[in-house]
């Protein structure tokens, strides 16, 4: 069985689209954090669902998109999958997975 992980920095990223969001709407936080979240749940049935990340060109690294968010993850093994960044789509992308 496979199995989904959300690292430091995926959480780090859920918490502080939360409270950016919190600032305006703390309703519409709490439901952006649960799409978020819903969105990697293909994964563990569908590893490969998500398209390949093109700044990196390694088809280990794939995304799920939930415009305006990219969601980052690595498969790792047969078994696991990490999810290491949620990012909005208007900053920078980092040049690092």
């Amino acid at each position: 069985m496979r199995v989904l992980l959300w690292t430091v920095q995926a959480r780090a990223d859920l918490a502080a689209i939360s409270a950016f969001i919190s600032q305006d709407s703390p309703h519409y936080a709490s439901v952006i954090i649960a799409r978020l979240i819903a969105a990697t749940d293909r994964l563990v049935p569908f590893p490969e669902s998500g398209r390949t990340v093109p700044e990196f060109e390694n088809p280990l690294i794939r995304e799920v998109v939930l415009k305006p968010y990219r969601i980052v993850y690595r498969l790792v093994g047969v078994d696991e999958i990490h999810v290491l960044t949620v990012h909005h789509a208007s900053q920078r992308f980092p040049t690092e997975p």
